[in-house]
C-alpha cells in the first residue's frame, strides 16, 4: 500500500516526456534513438519505402527495496536467564538458542528492529523480576545473541530504564554504544544529554534512509531521578518534542519509524489516547509505528493524512521473549513489509505489509524455552507447553493450540496475517 500517490501514472509520464524531448532530454535518462534511413520519390507514384529503425531497449532505473521485520519486548525474566544459565552448562550465559527457531527470519530481513526491554548494567548483579519485584538487569550475553540473531536497531525507550537507577542506565547506554560501533548497529531511546538525544539516527541500507525515534509512556516512577543528571529520556507527553523530531526526520530521511512505548500492562484494548497519538505522529510525518509495552499482541492499521498518503501503526507486538504466565503473553507480532522506493519517481511506499505471529515455548519449570514462529509451532507444542501449571488454574492459564489461534483471529486482521513465514 501507498504512503503517496502510485507509481503507475509518474513512471508513464517521464516515459511521455522522454518520448517528446528525445534523447538529449534533462535527468539524463536515454530510453530509445531511433536511426531512420529516408527514400526518395521522383514522382508521386513512385511507392517510398517504410522507414527503418532500430531502437535501443527501454531501461529505467530499478525500485530501492528494504525488507524490514520488527520484535517487541525482549523481556529477560529470571526464568528466562537462568535457562540461558543451564544452557552455557553453568559457565556463564547462553540465550542464543532460545532465539534459534526465529533467527531466519530476523537475518533475512534488511533492517531488523528489536525493543530491548531492560537493562545491562555489568556493575550490577542480574536481575529478573523474581520474588514480585519488578527491577530488571540483564548479563551482557543477551545482546551477543540478539545479535547474532541479526537486529541491527536496538530501541530502548521503556519503563524500566532506571531500575538500575542513573550510573546503571548511563552504563547500559554506554554499553550499547560500543556494541554500535562494533557491530554497526543504530541504538536509540534513551541518550547521555540532550544533545544525544537530538541526535536523530538515520540508516542508510540499500540506498533507502531510514530515520529511527523512539519514546515511552513513564518510567515506573522514577522520573525525578533525571532531575540531576544530564541523561535524557523522551516520553509520551511530550508532544513538541516528538512533532519537531519526526519532522526533522521527515526531512533527512525517506522513512521516519517511530517506536511507541505505551498503553497499560495485559490488555488488549487500544486506548483512545494511543489512538490519538498515533494520528498525530502520522500527520507529523511518521510512515511506521511499532508499538510496545502492553505484553499482549494487540491489532493495526492504516492512518490516513490529509494530503492522501497513509502511515501504518503496529499498537502492540507483544513480547518477544519473556517468561510470563497468561496465554495472551506468550503470542507475539514480527512486523514484516517492504519500503519501496520508486527508481524513477523516488516515491516511497509500504508494501506486504504485515506480521508473523509468534509463540514464547516453554515447559515445566520454564525449562526448554524458544521462540517459534507460528509456521514452525504445532499441537503437539502446544500441549506440552509449561503455562497451565506454572500457575494456579485461572481464566488465562488454559492453553493449546486452539487458544493460539483464538489469540491471533482476535487480534491480527485476516489480511495482514503471515502464517507461513
Amino acid at each position: 500500500m501507498k504512503l503517496r500517490k502510485g507509481r503507475a501514472f509518474g513512471a508513464l509520464a517521464v516515459i511521455a516526456a522522454l518520448a517528446v524531448c528525445g534523447f538529449s532530454c534533462a535527468g539524463g535518462h536515454v530510453i530509445g534513438k531511433a536511426n531512420p534511413r529516408s527514400g526518395t520519390a521522383s514522382d508521386e507514384n513512385e511507392t517510398t519505402l517504410p522507414e527503418e529503425t532500430t531502437e535501443e531497449p527501454t531501461t529505467l532505473p530499478p525500485d530501492k527495496v528494504v525488507h524490514v521485520t520488527a520484535a517487541g519486548d525482549n523481556l529477560i525474566h529470571y526464568s528466562v536467564f537462568k535457562n540461558a544459565e543451564k544452557l552455557a552448562g553453568g559457565n556463564g550465559y547462553d540465550f542464543k538458542p532460545m532465539y534459534s527457531e526465529v533467527k531466519y527470519i530476523i537475518e533475512a530481513a534488511d533492517v531488523a528492529v528489536l525493543n530491548q526491554e531492560t537493562v545491562i548494567s555489568e556493575s550490577n548483579e542480574v536481575r529478573g523480576a523474581e520474588g514480585g519485584v519488578l527491577l530488571f538487569n540483564s548479563p551482557p550475553q543477551v545482546a551477543d545473541a540478539v545479535i547474532d540473531c541479526g537486529f541491527d536497531v536496538f530501541t530502548m525507550a521503556n519503563n524500566h530504564l532506571l531500575d538500575m537507577g542513573t550510573d546503571g542506565l548511563e552504563e547500559s547506554i554506554n554499553f550499547w554504544n560500543r556494541k554500535a560501533k562494533e557491530n554497526n548497529l543504530t541504538v536509540l531511546g534513551a541518550y547521555l544529554n540532550e544533545e544525544d538525544a537530538n541526535n536523530i539516527r538515520v540508516r542508510e541500507v540499500n540506498g533507502v534512509k531510514i530515520a529511527f525515534l523512539a519514546y515511552c509512556h513513564h518510567i515506573n516512577g522514577f522520573d525525578d531521578l533525571l532531575n540531576d543528571v544530564p541523561l535524557r529520556v523522551i516520553k509520551n507527553d511530550e508532544e513538541d518534542v516528538i512533532e519537531r523530531q519526526i519532522k526533522e526526520a521527515k526531512e533527512m530521511a525517506d522513512v521516519v519509524i517511530v517506536s511507541a512505548h505505551w498503553g497499560q500492562d495485559d490488555t488488549t484494548v487500544v486506548t483512545e489516547d494511543r489512538i490519538e497519538l498515533a494520528n498525530k505522529m502520522v500527520g507529523w510525518g511518521a510512515d511506521v509505528i511499532l508499538g510496545c509495552h502492553t505484553h499482549t499482541a494487540e491489532t493495526m492499521e492504516w492512518i490516513p493524512r490529509d494530503d492522501g498518503t497513509r502511515g501504518f501503526v503496529y499498537y502492540s507486538m507483544g513480547n518477544f521473549i519473556c517468561a510470563q504466565t497468561d496465554n495472551f503473553n506468550v503470542v507475539g507480532e514480527l512486523p514484516d513489509f517492504d519500503i519501496v522506493v520508486d527508481g524513477v519517481t523516488n516515491e516511497v511506499s509500504l508494501e506486504n505489509v504485515g506480521c508473523i505471529p509468534t509463540i514464547i515455548h516453554y515447559e515445566d519449570d520454564f525449562s526448554n524455552m524458544k521462540i517459534y514462529p507460528y509456521s514452525k509451532y504445532s499441537k503437539e507444542l502446544a500441549d506440552r507447553h509449561g503455562l497451565p501449571y506454572a500457575v494456579p488454574q485461572g481464566t488465562y492459564t488454559e492453553f493449546g493450540w486452539d487458544v493460539i489461534n483464538r489469540i491471533i483471529e482476535e487480534q491480527i486482521p485476516a489480511e495482514f496475517r503471515k502464517l507461513d513465514k
